[in-house]
């Protein structure tokens, strides 16, 4: 080795030169900022085109009769005929398929103490 001890001389084509190791990162970065400052520029321009907030006065309002509250109550499936007539379409009370009326017992119907509950929790089950 000749140039031992000496400084490693780099060609100035080697230095100066366009690498595209050096050009590629640079166009791909000014391309992300590109595509950044369009979608910026662009839901800038989206959202001026919304309409603002509603004003105070323009809030929904409770009714006069005050809020409306959730009513809980037992139901029973509507009994069908059973003196061996047919009901028709238009004889149902309910649009759906089974209608309801109010149960005549009010009291929540509650699991049995001695049950688990679960469907195989290793309890004897309702007897």
């Amino acid at each position: 080795m000749e140039s031992f001890g000496r400084a490693v001389v780099i060609p100035h084509e080697v230095v100066a030169g366009p690498e595209p190791f050096v050009v590629g990162p640079l166009v791909v970065g000014l391309l992300v900022a590109a595509v950044l400052v369009t979608a910026v520029w662009w839901g800038i321009r989206v959202r001026g085109r919304e309409p603002c907030p509603p004003r105070p006065e323009e809030q929904p309002r409770l009714p006069e009769t005050g809020a409306v509250r959730e009513i809980r109550e037992a139901r029973e499936p509507d009994e069908m005929p059973h003196d061996g007539s047919v009901l028709t379409t238009h004889e149902l009370r309910s649009p759906g398929n089974m209608s309801t009326r109010r149960a005549r017992d009010q009291k929540r119907r509650r699991w049995n103490q001695n049950s688990g509950g679960g469907f195989d929790s290793g309890g004897l089950g309702h007897h």
